[in-house]
């Protein structure tokens, strides 16, 4: 358990913006009193993005004690979903579908490339810090692969000229 003196530095570190405590609230009233921890996902993700696109310890903490839950619950939680994030990511946050729909259309190979013109591995980042990379299970679009998701927006039956001219673009800020 946390000492009274602890939390309030966490909330210190990290609050959400009234703006984002009028959201979290409305994603609060969606569920009876004693069911708003259902919220858990969407108030990380509503964190997340005001957090510069990840999670810090501090963050899942105060989300925690926003919602009157054990850290531990929502450490679970959000080291689940590949929708979260627990290292900061590039400026472009790349995932590449691994599952067998995407890696039958070549998504192996696109994350060889991708690895290979950015000069990372999966979970690193690029040390200017435009570029992070990882491989997620499935983003979803299994008819459309191979899948790629460059933060929020998806990129489906990539080839490898396509993945090239994207990183590029990306690369040059005219994306």
């Amino acid at each position: 358990m946390k000492s009274p003196q602890n939390s309030a530095r966490l909330r210190q570190r990290f609050t959400f913006t009234d703006e984002n405590h009028k959201i979290a609230t409305d994603h609060l009233k969606k569920y009876p009193s004693d069911r708003q921890q259902s919220a858990v996902i969407s108030l990380l993700d509503l964190a997340q993005r005001q957090h510069g696109g990840w999670l810090s310890p501090e963050v899942i903490d105060y989300v925690a004690e926003y919602l009157h839950m054990p850290s531990i619950r929502v450490w679970e939680v959000a080291s689940f979903y590949s929708l979260f994030r627990l290292k900061q990511p590039g400026k472009y946050h790349i995932q590449i579908c691994g599952t067998p729909p995407c890696w039958l259309c070549g998504s192996n190979d696109l994350l060889r490339i991708a690895k290979k013109w950015l000069g990372i591995d999966k979970g690193e980042r690029t040390t200017d810090g435009k570029f992070s990379l990882e491989e997620v299970e499935c983003l979803g679009a299994c008819t459309a692969g191979p899948v790629i998701k460059i933060n929020d927006d998806y990129h489906e039956n990539m080839t490898e000229e396509k993945l090239i001219s994207l990183l590029q673009s990306f690369a040059d800020d005219t994306r």
